[in-house]
């Protein structure tokens, strides 16, 4: 089975409020360095740091057919030092020709230049952290860019002749109201980016936006303005041309990210870098998440890998069901039992006419699926798989 790559980059300008991600402040380029440097170390003796874990071996006879970068924000790297990891890569991993490779970028981070610099190394996708095109919101997230720095990153990208861009939006911010959500989203669609990741907030603890909620700084977001904004998304994208082929992702037609789709397929993604989590198809892994603690296990010439834990048949299963229930195709029943041996519609039987009785699951043919309404009330829908 053909496989996928992440790499985590986890240095950003600034920590926005709401993130829960494994990031550190960009501090000097010697830390960066650093870094670069322990992650090329993971890449190129993976097969050795990894047996030596729990006497595990990796599957790196797997063609390599989508590169990510994420962060973090990758665009904070230099050329030189993206160069270098994909020199590592290359040396550890048969990478296919012409592969969907996408960099995070976040606005204000790269000049023309550095932007056709990227494209040179074969960085064809752009997932751009937009966020929202309100200052006064940007401000609260503590994003460290602007309405109109967005804009101009957009223009550079095109500029340099990316062809595949996405823009990240997020929904559901604290005092944001629909017709402020109609107005980010008609920005989006009027730049005409070929990729949308609509997301409503989630609020995550530790977070200092969610120890502003809790000290009632801002108000809790509002579940039904919420809904409101996800059937709005729903239809303005509809307008424009956009298909949703999973819960919070939109794309021009055939171009849907082949990467993370591979997550909800549940295909190998050999993850590399902090916190970076791995999936062979039976095994997950995880890395060490505090980033100077992992530079030094590799230094060390020690495994990063913190956790691994081998999929029973019912998680194996839970999962499939419930990740390929992400995608508007939904989840084929007949495939499904073929490759578990387990009926579905038999075995929860009580469960999935509960859940059609509140208009959550629809079926299709041999196609369980989501409603509109599943889709926003998805964890409800999950919670029976797993």
């Amino acid at each position: 089975m053909k496989a996928g790559i992440y790499i985590h980059i986890p240095f950003c300008k600034s920590r926005c409020s709401y993130c829960d991600f494994a990031t550190d402040v960009y501090r000097s380029n010697d830390a960066v360095e650093r870094y670069v440097s322990a992650l090329c170390e993971e890449i190129t003796n993976y097969e050795l740091l990894i047996t030596n874990y729990k006497n595990r071996k990796p599957k790196t006879e797997n063609q390599i057919e989508t590169i990510y970068f994420g962060g973090g924000t990758p665009s904070l790297l230099t050329v030189k030092q993206l160069e270098k990891i994909l020199n590592s890569l290359h040396k550890t991993f048969s990478v296919e020709e012409n592969i969907e490779f996408t960099l995070e970028m976040n606005p204000a981070t790269v000049t023309l230049e550095k932007l056709q610099n990227f494209k040179s190394l074969g960085i064809n996708r752009a997932s751009f952290g937009v966020q929202t095109f309100d200052d006064k919101a940007l401000k609260l997230l503590a994003r460290g860019h602007d309405a109109a720095d967005a804009r101009k990153t957009f223009e550079l990208l095109r500029k340099a002749n990316f062809e595949n861009i996405s823009f990240d939006l997020i929904g559901g911010l604290p005092n944001q109201t629909l017709e402020n959500w109609n107005n980010n989203l008609t920005e989006a669609l009027k730049l005409q980016p070929e990729h949308l990741s609509l997301y409503l907030l989630e609020i995550h603890e530790g977070t200092p936006l969610a120890e502003q909620i809790r000290s009632q700084r801002h108000p809790q977001p509002d579940e039904d303005l919420a809904a409101a904004m996800y059937e709005m998304m729903l239809e303005m994208t509809a307008e424009k041309g956009f298909e949703q082929y999973e819960i919070s992702n939109f794309s021009k037609p055939n171009l849907a990210s082949k990467h993370n789709t591979k997550y909800w397929l549940c295909e190998p993604v050999f993850a590399f870098g902090v916190s970076a989590h791995s999936f062979d198809g039976q095994k997950r892994w995880s890395n060490e998440r505090d980033t100077n603690q992992y530079v030094s296990l590799i230094e060390n010439g020690k495994s990063a890998i913190t956790e691994t834990t081998e999929l029973d048949k019912k998680q194996l299963s839970g999962e499939f069901a419930f990740l390929r229930l992400r995608l508007a195709k939904g989840l084929n029943l007949e495939e499904y039992e073929k490759k578990f041996g387990i009926n579905l519609r038999e075995d929860l039987k009580d469960d999935l006419t509960r859940l059609s009785e509140a208009n959550l699951i629809k079926f299709d043919e041999n196609f369980l699926k989501l409603t509109r309404q599943g889709m926003l009330y998805s964890n409800e829908v999950f919670a029976v798989f797993v």
